[in-house]
């Protein structure tokens, strides 16, 4: 499943590509991808809305309308946003108003494209999900879908004391705490795992033992793991891919995930792999104490 770094990833990608765009027609092929409002009248709230601002919270997509609405996206496990230019390739907006019908053609959707927005300029924004996972909402408040995620591990906001605060006196292991969306919004196994290997410590420990040196180290390994998975634009493994093509980088420099059995770059002793809160785990037995 994405995670932040992923979703602000997609986020950017898709601003330059979508900003100042209307929505002229929208077709939604399986209903249960919209989870608000009903999927018999959603193409109707959003037919002539124009795509005005774009940010992520936590691993949703929100994509502001100029109607004061939002829509909100989470791609889930297989889910992904893809643009399509008419053939041969995309239109500025001035090109496609005056383009003939047959200019403005596009390629067909396969089978897995569950909802289809018809823009201005002669392209289609196309929600594509595999697994069926994924879920699209038209809201007024956003609080109403996003409300309870915990702070933005990236906001200047966000101190080693909110941490501490989070995890006293928890008994949890740390490793399924920070897979806990009120605790902190948009961290998921990857970066978990990556985190709590750069802030020397062991996934299994309850979140409530941890001391106040410890506790610095994490926030600091957490904000670090998530900044270099977006200057890599997140990491590619099955699914996810950025909407502009192409893959992200971050894989290639997991120190500790889906690395069992290989040795430490720093200790050299052989990585871990067990299962927490029904999530594989990695880390290193000798560096995370």
């Amino acid at each position: 499943m994405p995670e932040l770094p992923e979703v602000e990833t997609y986020v950017r990608a898709l601003k330059p590509l979508l900003n100042g765009k209307t929505i002229l027609e929208a077709e939604v092929r399986w209903p249960r991808t919209i989870a608000a409002p009903d999927a018999s009248i959603f193409p109707d709230l959003v037919r002539g809305r124009r795509f005005a601002s774009f940010r992520r919270r936590g691993k949703y997509m929100l994509l502001g309308l100029d109607s004061g609405e939002t829509l909100i996206v989470h791609l889930r496990m297989t889910g992904e946003l893809r643009i399509h230019g008419p053939a041969p390739g995309p239109l500025d907006h001035d090109s496609a108003l005056g383009a003939s019908t047959a200019d403005l053609q596009v390629p067909p959707a396969d089978h897995h494209t569950h909802v289809i927005f018809q823009l201005d300029t002669g392209e289609e924004l196309r929600f594509r999900d595999i697994r069926k996972f994924g879920r699209i909402w038209l809201v007024t408040d956003e609080e109403s879908v996003v409300g309870k995620l915990g702070p933005e591990p990236l906001d200047a906001e966000f101190l080693p004391q909110h941490l501490e605060r989070a995890l006293a006196r928890r008994t949890a292991s740390i490793k399924s705490l920070l897979l806990n969306q009120s605790i902190v919004a948009g961290v998921g196994n990857i970066y978990a795992d990556e985190a709590l290997f750069r802030a020397r410590i062991d996934p299994r420990r309850a979140g409530g033992q941890l001391n106040a040196e410890e506790i610095v180290r994490l926030h600091q390994g957490l904000q670090d793991v998530l900044q270099a998975g977006i200057e890599a634009q997140g990491s590619s493994l099955q699914n996810y891919a950025p909407p502009t093509g192409g893959k992200g980088g971050f894989q290639e420099k997991f120190q500790v995930f889906r690395r069992g059995g290989e040795p430490c770059f720093h200790c050299n002793a052989p990585i871990s792999r067990i299962v927490l809160a029904q999530r594989s785990t990695h880390f290193c037995p000798d560096c995370q104490k």
